[in-house]
């Protein structure tokens, strides 16, 4: 999957900032009711990119993938020009790196859409993989949930 160019994005505390949406091509899952073990799970993740200079507020934003499970940053400020890892699994929250605390996979490895909006669920920015006849990204304002 290739780099993609990242959506601008207006909110009141952040002026202009722009994030950008990619997620790892994790492994193949372990069998139906096999132990996933949170090594497993936070091998799973999304990654988002500030390339702005400004650090911006994270407070409050979500990360949803199709099916609604939802990820919601809580006392989060991303440093410009960083990127934050989102893992599945259960963790300490560093700066680089928080965790949704699930016991379950949350992002399907043949199609589904992580999905960014801010603390006013204004949608930031999108990536989709597997759809559109054979996978790719899309970006733009088709999910609003």
């Amino acid at each position: 999957m290739g780099e993609h160019e990242p959506q601008a994005a207006r909110a009141s505390n952040l002026g202009c900032i722009t994030i950008g949406i990619r997620r790892r091509p994790w492994p193949a899952r372990p069998a139906e009711g096999a132990d996933l073990g949170n090594r497993s799970l936070n091998g799973e993740w999304v990654d988002i990119t500030n390339s702005a200079r400004r650090a911006g507020n994270l407070d409050d934003w979500t990360l949803q993938d199709e099916d609604g499970r939802t990820y919601t940053f809580d006392d989060y400020r991303l440093e410009g020009r960083a990127t934050v890892r989102i893992h599945t699994g259960h963790g300490g929250d560093t700066d680089s790196d928080v965790y949704q605390d699930r016991r379950h996979y949350v992002w399907d490895n043949r199609s589904d859409t992580a999905t960014l909006r801010n603390d006013r669920g204004r949608f930031i920015d999108d990536e989709s993989w597997g759809h559109h006849h054979g996978g790719g990204h899309h970006h733009g304002g088709r999910h609003h949930r």
